[in-house]
C-alpha cells in the first residue's frame, strides 16, 4: 500500500520557525485535512510536501524512500494547486486545458481530447470551453485549475485552499473529484476552512506544532536537503 510520511518536520522560512517536529502518515485512499489559524504554516507545509520547499530539518519518504532521493519522480506524481490557478488568460478554456493534458500525457493513456472533456464535464465548463480564459470569473478560472486534477490523473493531490471562489454546486463537484480520487487509491493534502467529511478523511491541526526555541535561523543546523 502507497505510503506517504513525515516524521519530525521543522520548516523555517525568512529566517522564522514555522512548525516544528510535524509527523504523519498518510495511506492509500486517505485525505489529510490541514487545519489552523492564519500563519500557522498550512502553505509552507504543502509547499515542503510539494518538494518546492526544503524541510529546515526532519524527513519525507514514499513508501520508505526518502523523496530527495528522487524529486524528479516525486514532483511527475503529484498535483500542487497553490492560489494561483495557472491560466493564460488569452487562451481559451478548452486550450488551457488541453496545453496541461499535452504536458502530463504518457504512453497509454487515455487520448488527450477526451481527458480533457472528462475534466471539463466534471467541472461544468463545457459551455464555456471556446471562451478566451481572460473573460472567466474567479470561480470559474478556479473551476478550470481543477479540473486539472480530473483530465491529468496523478496519485498525489496538495491543494492549497481548492474551495476559494466556489459556490456550493462546484463544492461538491470537488468533493465528487475526492472521492473519485481516494476510491482509486489516491491521496490527498488539503488546506481549507471548508470541512471534508467522510471516515476517509483526517485532521491535522499545525496548532499543534507550533516553533521552538530559538526563534530565529541563528543557532540552526544544516537544512535537512
Amino acid at each position: 500500500m502507497t505510503r506517504f510520511a513525515a516524521e519530525g518536520l521543522t520548516c523555517l522560512r525568512g529566517e522564522r520557525l514555522v512548525f516544528a517536529n510535524l509527523d504523519f502518515v498518510l495511506t492509500a485512499g486517505k485525505t489529510l485535512l490541514l487545519v489552523g489559524p492564519n500563519g500557522s504554516g498550512k502553505s509552507s507545509l504543502l509547499r515542503v510536501l510539494a518538494g518546492l520547499l526544503r524541510p529546515w530539518s526532519g524527513s519525507l519518504t514514499w513508501d520508505g524512500r526518502p523523496l530527495q532521493d528522487d524529486l524528479g519522480a516525486h514532483h511527475e506524481r503529484l498535483h500542487y494547486l497553490g492560489h494561483l490557478d495557472a491560466v493564460k488568460p488569452a487562451l481559451t478554456v478548452r486550450e488551457n486545458l488541453s496545453f496541461w493534458v499535452g504536458v502530463r500525457a504518457e504512453a497509454g493513456a487515455a487520448p488527450q481530447a477526451e481527458a480533457t472533456e472528462r475534466g471539463l464535464a466534471h467541472f461544468d465548463l463545457l459551455e464555456l470551453a471556446d471562451l478566451p480564459a481572460r473573460l472567466l470569473s474567479s470561480g470559474q478560472r478556479r473551476r478550470l485549475a481543477l479540473a486539472r486534477l480530473l483530465a491529468t490523473p496523478a496519485p498525489l493531490w496538495l491543494l492549497d485552499e481548492p474551495t476559494v471562489g466556489l459556490d456550493r454546486v462546484s463544492l461538491d463537484k470537488l468533493d465528487m473529484a475526492l472521492a473519485q480520487h481516494r476510491a482509486t487509491g489516491g491521496l490527498a493534502v488539503v488546506a481549507t476552512h471548508v470541512d471534508l467529511g467522510g471516515s476517509d478523511v483526517r485532521r491535522l491541526d499545525l496548532a499543534a506544532y507550533p516553533p521552538t526555541q530559538p526563534e530565529s535561523a541563528e543557532g540552526l543546523g544544516d537544512m535537512a536537503w
